[in-house]
């Protein structure tokens, strides 16, 4: 079984800033990467940025330069420090792992349920 549970999300004014974690548990055998996606009603989910398990890291263009994202290996947890936050950030981010399975041999994608983030005056 496993499970990826968020949190952090809130309500923040533009400018201000919110770290999310996402924790990883169950019975994992690895982990090849893990991301952050966003979704807004209407519009198309999109990849926010991502870590592999080399420690390499990706962002949209869109969050580059303010967002910042981090892997903790031991607690296998991922974390997206997001700074100068702007009202069109306010979506829901959900947590995406591909990873494999104690006795299974392929990987597969797994999400969690998401964290609203809600950008305001």
């Amino acid at each position: 079984q496993v499970q990826l549970v968020e949190s952090g999300g809130g309500l923040v004014q533009p400018g201000g800033s919110l770290r999310l974690s996402c924790a990883a548990s169950g019975s994992i055998f690895s982990i090849n990467s893990m991301a952050w996606y966003r979704q807004t009603p209407g519009k198309q989910r999109e990849l926010v940025a991502g870590i592999i398990s080399s420690s390499s890291t990706n962002y949209a263009d869109s969050v580059k330069g303010r967002f910042t994202i981090s892997r903790d290996n031991a607690k296998n947890t991922v974390y997206l420090q997001m700074n100068s936050l702007k009202p069109e950030d306010t979506a829901t981010y959900i947590c995406n792992a591909i990873l494999r399975r104690v006795g299974e041999r392929g990987y597969g994608a797994y999400w969690g349920q998401g964290t609203q983030v809600t950008v305001s005056s």
